[in-house]
């Protein structure tokens, strides 16, 4: 069975989001910090390398494949911003359309920058998916 690559470490947030590149995602991911800092009202960690997670929970699968994930996060990429733990249940799925101009992976959201998004709407999906602890992600690696 392979190991969890994705894991809470000990590395500085506030270093990690004064690394990002190009300028503007550095600015949206600091800002993303504050929203989500706010509205889940517990501190960032990073997970791995580039993911910044809020919360965590543990799960298990059938299979006996277990571990931890953060309950939300995000990660400012190069060519987007990735959102996690933002469309794990019912209400969610049902309210992201209200998001704005966004795209899709298999458990997360991509979006190419803040202003294309409503920021009432994305609190909302934060504390959905923040106060859900019986989400399981679609994929751990």
């Amino acid at each position: 069975m392979a190991n969890q690559k994705t894991l809470p470490t000990t590395a500085s947030v506030a270093d990690f989001l004064a690394s990002v590149t190009p300028n503007k995602r550095r600015i949206d991911g600091e800002e993303l910090a504050v929203i989500f800092r706010q509205t889940t009202g517990v501190e960032p960690v990073m997970w791995g390398p580039s993911m910044i997670g809020f919360g965590q929970y543990s799960y298990s699968y059938d299979s006996k494949r277990s571990g931890i994930w953060p309950k939300v996060a995000f990660s400012p990429r190069r060519d987007r911003i990735s959102l996690y733990g933002l469309k794990d249940n019912t209400q969610q799925v049902e309210l992201l359309p209200r998001l704005g101009n966004f795209t899709e992976g298999v458990g997360c959201v991509y979006v190419k920058k803040l202003e294309d998004i409503d920021h009432t709407v994305l609190r909302e999906l934060i504390i959905l998916g923040f106060s859900r602890p019986d989400r399981l992600p679609e994929s751990t690696d």
